[in-house]
């Protein structure tokens, strides 16, 4: 049963240019992250990756009273030009962050999809076949966890996948600090799951990021193997 495709559906980072891509089924959750992009019209498997922008800047004309005070404060700040150099020179400002934007519809009440997201043995059930095929079902030293609570951690695909609740609102919804164990220590990104009602089903709208540069892709398809389509077949079984 496929997922209901809306424009957005399955994948996108928001902002031009937009590249859409088909990938291989690889385990993008994974250490071991082969990178093949294959190029494909098949809607199904599209993907939209965000593109950095830096906008030029737009000139402005002062007006006579604003030119007099721009003076002033410019003659004012002669004396302080030393500490603003040092302040510049340790300080800087990164344009170039990536996202994600998804906007999937399922065939279930948002209780339902939360509990699934936020309960261990549920979350088990739902990514038994992924994870078996990819080795990483939960063991004695690596079991799945999910914490109920906000600030709570949870630990998922074997130790793959960790991180905290940051904010827990029952069957609305749910945002945590995520990383994939691979990533170097510290690195944390942002990821977002809101649920809303669409009639009988539910849409949940995702966000993910604040994650390194130049793995959109992998996680994009990451969230469509390890968590959307294992979503689509348990609310079906």
């Amino acid at each position: 049963m496929p997922l209901q495709e809306p424009t957005e559906q399955h994948g996108e980072v928001l902002r031009h240019p937009k590249h859409y891509v088909d990938y291989e089924l690889i385990s993008c959750f994974h250490a071991s992250r082969p990178r093949t992009l294959i190029e494909s019209a098949n809607p199904a498997m599209r993907g939209v990756v965000n593109q950095p922008r830096n906008p030029a800047p737009v000139l402005q004309i002062p007006t006579r009273r604003q030119a007099i005070v721009n003076a002033a404060l410019a003659i004012g700040a002669f004396g302080t030009i030393p500490s603003i150099a040092t302040a510049a020179s340790t300080e800087e400002i990164f344009r170039d962050a990536e996202s994600l934007h998804q906007e999937l519809i399922f065939k279930a009440n948002r209780k339902r999809i939360y509990e699934i997201f936020t309960t261990a043995a549920q979350f088990d059930k739902m990514t038994h076949d992924i994870q078996e095929k990819e080795g990483g079902t939960g063991s004695a030293s690596h079991p799945t966890e999910i914490s109920r609570d906000a600030g709570g951690s949870f630990s998922l695909f074997g130790g793959r996948i960790v991180g905290r609740h940051l904010e827990l609102v029952p069957d609305e919804r749910i945002v945590q600090g995520w990383r994939v164990a691979y990533w170097k220590p510290g690195v944390y990104s942002i990821v977002r799951f809101d649920f809303a009602d669409q009639g009988p089903e539910t849409k949940i709208l995702f966000e993910h990021t604040g994650f390194p540069q130049g793995d959109a892709e992998n996680l994009l398809l990451g969230w469509k193997i390890h968590y959307w389509q294992p979503l689509e077949k348990f609310l079906a079984s």
